[in-house]
């Protein structure tokens, strides 16, 4: 598309500063509320296409797979968990635990209306990712959030969740733009 043509070149270039101006005048800034309430929408739109689970098994018999419901993992709502596979050896406070993820912005999802498969991703590494069980304040635990964690209460070594985070619990990275993601995590153990 050309702008500008031979003769009128002055009146498309001030017709572009024109539309230009005006749209930059009609942005407005949100406020952290107004995130918030953006977060919780875009939230419930992705759960409302999932079978959700209110309460955590009692026995931790989570159903696995990828149709398993995701399970309202805290009362406030910030952590939904569906289990693709339950892993092996429990992980002790302390203990080192390397995972791979890949996560997708639910926010961008709904307002786009696109799948998953569809939006953009961004992948994780096991040589740069690891944290220590229980050190939620310091290093990559503080990095990488409270949420993360919380699946190795109930899972395993070489477990796998789809984990839905609100920013309050994710990545600290995305808290102060309240950006809420699907991440897919497997727990690895260190193999030394």
């Amino acid at each position: 598309m050309t702008i500008y043509s031979k003769g009128k070149g002055t009146g498309a270039i001030f017709m572009l500063a024109s539309i230009l101006i005006g749209v930059g005048g009609c942005s407005k800034s949100q406020s952290y509320a107004d995130l918030l309430k953006e977060e919780e929408k875009a939230c419930n739109w992705f759960l409302s296409e999932q079978r959700v689970e209110t309460e955590i098994p009692a026995d931790g018999n989570f159903e696995m797979g990828e149709n398993a419901p995701f399970y309202k993992m805290d009362d406030e709502g910030y952590i939904y968990m569906q289990v693709i596979s339950r892993g092996e050896e429990k992980v002790a406070d302390g203990d080192r635990v390397y995972f791979l993820y890949e996560r997708w912005n639910i926010e961008t999802m709904w307002k786009l209306g696109v799948s998953q498969s569809d939006s953009n991703k961004m992948n994780g590494s096991l040589s740069q990712y690891y944290f220590f069980k229980g050190d939620t304040s310091s290093g990559n635990g503080a990095l990488f959030g409270t949420g993360l964690q919380l699946p190795l209460d109930y899972l395993g070594y070489h477990s796998e969740v789809n984990l839905v985070l609100k920013s309050y619990e994710g990545f600290s990275t995305d808290q102060t733009e309240c950006i809420p993601y699907l991440i897919n995590v497997k727990y690895l153990k260190p193999e030394y």
